[in-house]
């Protein structure tokens, strides 16, 4: 009787959470059709194979350790050639499940794979897969980054797979790597799990349609994934949302995203391979990201605010920090940033970063820069690594609202290493405004080697952007506007090479250019500034 209370309970809290919605025709159509085959787990010629987890044991009840069975369905399901896992509704609490080549898992509506609990200091027997050993790179990155089987779900050196359906994906009991939690268990704890789905050296692979809740240190790894398509996933997630690094050709499409206490989507190009891999022909499209949200309230639809007292949410679309193999071939376009920080473009490990497109954005209550360019010498990696470089980028039709006042855009590279070549276009940037006039006369410390973030700063002596060690920069149709009065310029330029502005608009009453040490600049086509061009400017303000 007590452990069907327990079940039923357990029911009740994922019913509040869970997906709705139903298969489609089609899916249904398979899933119901009657065989002795798929019950047997053969295939025949006259029928998609199918593997109910129900029919290799599973029980579904959210007590029940059903890994042994979603495991030997999906060994079935392999052995016979390839099929679909079919996860009917109920709850199938489960340490690491394991991917094989040419087979799908479907959740089903009411359908529900929930992470099992493990104590806080982890468990000597059961529990989730041994983090496997790294190689010498392994400093270069985070503690999450290194490792793949210690995962819910996950994959490594597999193609042609895929998890789909409505169902939901519910990293409880998972650790999310913060050393502070009295609630989740240490991360690098044997038998320890810390991620939702994890996949490494795999090849055509499809996820689509499911939710995913409180899903651990990262709600998707994937780590060299080629031929990777992410549709209309919900993820309301505890840290990162999904981290792709080292993949190549990627779609990322419709998805929803709240991630208050780490990055939404974030492309990487880190050393965890073993080796230097860019991430490169990735589009991201369609796409809302948010970290103002309280935990499960995107998923149940009532969207609670967080608190006042949770003033630096993430929540953002970011390519960055690990950034050993680059960045190339990259389009972020009609995406939504609300009550997140802005877009981050970061190389400080030796990339060459690259023909990157952001285009038709949306921003609203951005808790930092709304625009993050970043080349740094942070240089975690292989000795002799040659600095990075990025280049080549085209930003355009963003618009941003209610930006905190103390950080414009940023772009900025350090002494000797400029970044190169960017195009901003049609923007509208509205900051909340109210910087002083000693703000404007800031200088920030260069930083070179730290953690990217816009706050490395500091406060900033700009309203809208800070441009330093730059070299060709146009920017045409930009708006700066501040609700509340500012003292400091616009525009804040120093170590520019190649600087063109047309048709830009600045707060009234505000100086347009703070410049030094700028040369071959140009502004023209602007109302309230007047037409100039100077071959240098060693220290000058319009």
């Amino acid at each position: 009787m007590g452990k069907d209370k327990d079940a039923r309970g357990q029911r009740r809290e994922f019913l509040k959470f869970a997906a709705t919605g139903a298969a489609s025709a089609a899916a249904i159509g398979v899933f119901s059709l009657p065989s002795a085959a798929a019950e047997s787990g053969a295939k025949s010629e006259s029928e998609i194979p199918f593997f109910n987890v129900r029919r290799f044991g599973a029980r579904g009840d959210g007590t029940t350790i059903d890994t042994p069975a979603i495991n030997n369905a999906i060994a079935a399901a392999a052995e016979a050639g390839g099929g679909t896992v079919f996860f009917p509704a109920g709850m199938y609490a489960s340490y690491s499940i394991h991917l094989k080549s040419n087979v799908s898992l479907y959740l089903e509506s009411g359908a529900a794979i929930l992470a099992a609990s493990t104590s806080l200091e982890g468990t000597t027997a059961g529990g989730y897969d041994p983090a496997e050993p790294q190689g010498p790179w392994e400093p270069y990155q985070d503690y999450g980054h290194n490792h793949w089987h210690n995962s819910l779900i996950w994959g490594e050196d597999i193609h042609d797979v895929a998890i789909l359906g409505p169902g939901l994906i519910w990293g409880k009991g998972l650790s999310r790597g913060h050393v502070d939690d009295i609630d989740l268990p240490k991360t690098d704890r044997p038998g320890v799990g810390n991620k939702a789905i994890a996949l490494k050296n795999c090849r055509n692979v499809i996820l689509r349609d499911f939710s995913m809740l409180a899903a651990g240190w990262f709600a998707i790894l994937a780590t060299g994934v080629d031929n990777l398509t992410i549709d209309n996933l919900k993820i309301d997630t505890n840290r990162d949302g999904m981290d792709i690094d080292c993949c190549r050709n990627v779609r990322v499409s419709n998805c929803s995203v709240n991630s208050p206490w780490d990055d939404a989507i974030c492309l990487k190009s880190s050393f965890a391979l073993g080796y230097s891999r860019a991430t490169e022909n990735v589009t991201v499209n369609n796409c809302y990201v948010t970290g103002g949200y309280q935990l499960g309230t995107l998923l149940d639809g009532t969207f609670k605010r967080l608190g006042a007292e949770f003033k630096h949410p993430t929540g953002r679309i970011k390519c960055g920090t690990e950034s050993n193999g680059g960045f190339k071939n990259i389009t972020i376009s009609n995406c939504v940033f609300e009550s997140c920080r802005g877009f981050a473009l970061e190389t400080v490990d030796g990339a060459l970063c690259e023909d990157i497109t952001f285009t038709g954005i949306t921003m609203r209550d951005v808790r930092n820069s709304p625009l993050f360019l970043r080349l740094g010498t942070r240089m975690r990696g292989p000795k002799d690594a040659p600095v990075g470089r990025l280049k080549r980028v085209l930003i355009s039709n963003v618009v941003s609202s209610a930006a905190l006042p103390e950080l414009c855009s940023i772009v900025s590279g350090v002494p000797g290493h400029r970044i190169e070549d960017i195009k901003i276009s049609d923007v509208y940037l509205q900051q909340l405004g109210g910087g002083t006039t000693a703000m404007a006369e800031l200088n920030p410390l260069e930083k070179e080697s730290e953690y990217p973030e816009p706050s490395m700063f500091g406060g900033l002596p700009s309203s809208g952007f800070f441009l330093r060690h730059v070299k060709n920069i146009e920017m045409s149709n930009v708006e700066i506007a501040t609700e509340q009065p500012d003292a400091r310029p616009a525009f804040w330029i120093n170590d520019v090479e190649g600087a063109d502005f047309f048709r830009v608009n600045v707060p009234r009453a505000s100086r347009a250019f703070a410049m030094r040490d700028v040369r071959e600049f140009r502004v023209f086509g602007s109302r309230k500034i007047k037409e100039t061009t100077l071959e240098q400017a060693a220290h000058q303000e319009l």
